[in-house]
């Protein structure tokens, strides 16, 4: 049985200030689920999420990373600057990476192989605009970017990747793919899966589901037969309500 995972994606918010006190007042609450947490929160804020959570069973995530080790990169940070500092996870080409910054499946690829040399788990995004949707091609968009990102990676490291089902069209829009239709397009993705590593990678495999979820629909996404938990934006920089989203099967 796979292990729920919900991953807060803080993007460009929170003070190191704000990220402590979220922190003091978030994991008492949270402290008795059995669904893993992560919180992956702005550069400026790892350090001191990182020391807060300590004692605690919640997990720190980046939000970006180079795949050079290092270098001439103005503005950028390496896994392993990432690794040293006791991070765990850090999310791979998010929609917004992609769509502002020029991120491609082939950077998404090298990323998650640095990621992996590391010892980093990554969280892996893709998704499908709304023109994409409405033309029915949401199947062939997410599979492609699925197995583009995952090529050459070994059975063993595809097992360990957290893949992340993010329609771009209910990212920060309060629109949500329903739970059978999210459900589907995660079942087309572990398919994929199946077909190139096999049906016992293929389940082991965490797929979650972002875009718009909220402590009102977690729970009716997270039951469903192959959604793994969530990426969860805007809902995680609340306590009270990313508390519900994590403690939604309670």
């Amino acid at each position: 049985m796979r292990r729920k995972v919900i991953a807060g994606n803080w993007k460009m918010n929170m003070l190191p200030n704000e990220t402590i006190e979220f922190i003091e007042k978030f994991s008492p609450l949270v402290k008795d689920t059995e669904n893993e947490v992560i919180l992956c929160v702005p550069y400026t804020d790892l350090f001191y999420a990182l020391l807060n959570v300590q004692g605690t069973n919640i997990k720190i995530g980046a939000q970006n990373m180079h795949y050079e080790e290092k270098g001439a990169y103005t503005g950028e940070v390496s896994a392993k600057m990432l690794k040293s500092i006791g991070v765990e996870y850090v999310i791979i080409g998010h929609s917004e990476r992609r769509q502002y910054f020029n991120e491609t499946d082939e950077t998404v690829n090298k990323k998650i192989k640095t990621a992996f040399e590391n010892e980093l788990k990554p969280i892996v995004c893709v998704g499908e605009t709304l023109e994409e949707k409405e033309a029915n091609k949401t199947e062939k968009i997410i599979t492609e970017q699925v197995e583009l990102a995952l090529e050459g990676l070994s059975n063993e490291q595809v097992e360990k990747t957290i893949i992340a089902y993010e329609p771009i069209w209910a990212i920060g829009t309060g629109k949500t793919a329903t739970a059978e239709d999210a459900n589907n397009s995660i079942k087309a993705i572990r398919n994929k899966i199946a077909e190139i590593y096999g049906e016992n990678v293929a389940e082991k495999v965490i797929i979650q589901y972002g875009g718009s979820v909220k402590s009102s629909n977690a729970k009716e996404l997270f039951e469903m037969s192959d959604i793994d938990g969530g990426l969860v934006g805007g809902a995680s920089l609340k306590v009270e309500e990313f508390e519900k989203i994590v403690n939604f099967n309670k």
